[in-house]
């Protein structure tokens, strides 16, 4: 069933010009894909719903934009060249190659799926009676489920922490997990695969240099530490956020645009005294499931998992997973870094990356909390969500995008009822009025109930419909999108009416 609905999420994503794979036309590049006209739209949304947040809502928190490329002895301090590894496994008949720690995963998600089927067998069977957190915490089989799942996320971590690459085998074994497409179990050992992908920057091959397409772009904003503490006159805590592009040469890139070889990230790294960094931690951690949760995708389709491995780098690490079609998954993490980056660049540099506390007149190297959300994923959690089919009254269907009206990529759409009689014209004065403060569209192609249903489709939450009566009493017929009711109010209203639907601001306010 989740699999049926993954289909008809990308297939809606390519009809409705949201996203396309990448050159299609040779063929398509494998897990690269590019972004059509709406799909632009509501990926800009996404960001500024974020750089809003972060940057324009807190006074201790600025942006940047660095590089992608840069200095290689970035990436031997921080770690990557050495250690930015994922377990690989090949399965030997299907000559199919796979993340050993996904394989666990998936098959652990399938257990969290009879979990969620024995839910709703309880939440019908007692009806507004039922509390679904007593029922999990509770129900013998539910427990048994969530015990088994545990034991093998924690041995796997484990094994993963010690990289004992033969337990992570044995485990996939004693699973008896098979191949996705073929079924065979006969595998091969777990190896390291590292992500990073190379290239040269030079005049000539023989005097290049070896550098690296950045992995993450935390590094951008430690190499720039200094430099934005001095020229901003930052005083700890302070932050600094960027969204930018990203890189990695994963070895099964998959679940459409969820896991990619080329991505975007939305990161903010947190400055903080040392000692004070968990607390720091634990707020971080509320306050971006707040961000989340406002958007009105569910509460319920959120939730927080701890990290039982830790990366080199980190003194804790959560995830906020979210519910995707295919299951509970990835969407941002949240990590303690201790001061390991800033320390690593000071010994690699010979530069001295400190702050002087006017406090204490001392000097030491700030802790960092991170907040690092994938845009893609976002995208992809925002737009599956959003994807609904209804049976209308009348017994007809429609498909509708409900997106958060913020995040919208068109607001509103004017649609003169013909092509003549001067109400394209009308139509298109209050296009010019609306387009200064909104991204509006014009349609005058196909019925009327045509239209609508095209906007229900790609998520433009008003319809304004111009007919004859509004060139006599300058009204209009406005139509809501999530709940089909028309009404008709005057042109002067529509600026305030569609503001009070689609303005960020009002997201701002439930933070």
């Amino acid at each position: 069933m989740s699999e049926d609905i993954f289909k008809k999420v990308i297939s809606h994503a390519k009809e409705y010009g949201f996203i396309f794979q990448s050159s299609e036309i040779y063929d398509g590049l494998s897990a690269v894909y590019d972004y059509g006209q709406n799909g632009a739209e509501l990926k800009n949304n996404i960001k500024q719903y974020w750089w809003k947040a972060m940057v324009q809502m807190n006074e201790n928190i600025v942006g940047i934009d660095s590089a992608i490329f840069m200095h290689p002895t970035t990436w031997k301090a921080s770690g990557h060249v050495d250690a930015f590894n994922d377990p690989l496994i090949d399965n030997k008949d299907s000559k199919k190659r796979y993340r050993a720690d996904v394989l666990i995963e998936d098959y652990c998600a399938k257990i969290e799926t009879k979990i969620d089927k024995e839910v709703e067998k309880a939440a019908k069977r007692f009806g507004d009676a039922f509390d679904k957190k007593e029922f999990l915490a509770t129900n013998g089989r539910v427990v048994e489920y969530q015990q088994k799942i545990d034991t093998i996320l924690h041995r796997m971590g484990q094994s993963l922490e010690k990289e004992d690459l033969e337990d992570v085998k044995a485990l996939i074994e004693e699973l008896e997990i098979a191949d996705p497409v073929t079924g065979s179990k006969n595998w091969t050992e777990v190896r390291q695969f590292n992500l990073m992908f190379g290239t040269k920057l030079g005049a000539t091959a023989d005097q290049a240099m070896d550098l690296y397409l950045r992995p993450e772009t935390a590094q951008g904003i430690f190499l720039n530490y200094l430099n934005v503490q001095k020229t901003g006159r930052m005083k700890l805590p302070f932050g600094i956020a960027q969204i930018g592009k990203a890189f990695r040469n994963e070895i099964v890139a998959r679940q459409f645009i969820f896991r990619q070889r080329e991505f975007e990230q939305m990161e903010m790294q947190f400055f903080v005294k040392p000692g004070t960094e968990l607390d720091w931690y634990e707020k971080w951690k509320e306050t971006r499931l707040r961000w989340h949760q406002t958007l009105g995708l569910g509460n319920d389709n959120y939730r927080f998992h701890d990290h039982e491995k830790l990366a080199h780098y980190a003194n804790a690490a959560a995830d906020i997973e979210f519910k995707f079609p295919f299951g509970f998954k990835e969407l941002e993490g949240i990590h303690s870094r201790t001061d390991f980056d800033l320390k690593a660049h000071e010994q690699h540099s010979g530069k001295k990356l400190q702050y002087f506390d006017n406090e204490t007149n001392e000097s030491y190297t700030p802790y960092v909390v991170e907040t690092s959300v994938g845009l893609d994923r976002m995208f992809l959690a925002v737009f599956s969500n959003s994807l609904k089919e209804e049976v209308l009254e009348d017994g007809s269907e429609r498909v509708v995008l409900a997106l958060p009206a913020a995040l919208a990529p068109i607001k509103a759409a004017i649609l003169p009822l013909v092509k003549k009689d001067g109400l394209p014209e009308f139509a298109e004065q209050i296009v010019k009025k609306l387009r200064l403060d909104y991204n509006v569209m014009y349609e005058e192609k196909d019925s009327i109930g045509k239209r609508y249903r095209r906007m229900d489709a790609i998520g433009t939450p008003i319809c304004i419909t111009v007919d004859h009566d509004s060139l006599n009493d300058n009204s209009v017929t406005l139509r809501h999108r999530d709940t089909m009711e028309q009404k008709r109010v005057h042109i002067d209203e529509l600026a305030t009416i569609i503001d009070k639907e689609v303005n960020m601001k009002y997201l701002f306010e439930k933070l």
